[in-house]
């Protein structure tokens, strides 16, 4: 299986698996930050597992920026939104994916020029003789 695949299978897990938990805390308690917050910094496992989600989402942030604008990747601006609207679990999944399609098209590319290169040399070969 490609790596591809497996990151857009992960896409939907990291989008499923966090929004089973949060949508029925929404509707039991509608969009109270106050309490959100309290709750998750309740004691220190929490605040533990909260504040490393933070940390990570920052650094996924700035990570998705330096290798987006390494490759040239179109909307990298969808996995910052993912992060920020779902987390890690979905936005780092969705930019491996991302990625891997770039990279996918830059190998691509790179065989076609060799193709025509080799293309190329071999009329130069023939028009020399």
């Amino acid at each position: 299986m490609k790596l591809k695949t497996i990151y857009l299978a992960l896409c939907f897990v990291g989008a499923l698996l966090p929004y089973w938990q949060f949508i029925p805390w929404v509707v039991a308690h509608g969009m109270n930050l106050q309490l959100f917050v309290h709750e998750l910094f309740a004691n220190r496992i929490s605040a533990f597992f909260g504040m490393d989600v933070l940390v990570s989402a920052v650094v996924l942030i700035v990570f998705i920026r330096a290798q987006s604008a390494q490759l040239n990747i179109r909307c990298r601006w969808l996995p910052v939104l993912a992060v920020l609207t779902v987390g890690v679990s979905l936005g780092l999944p969705m930019f491996l994916y991302m990625k891997e399609l770039r990279v996918e098209r830059l190998r691509l590319m790179v065989e076609q020029l060799k193709s025509q290169d080799n293309a190329a040399a071999s009329s130069d070969a023939r028009s020399i003789q």
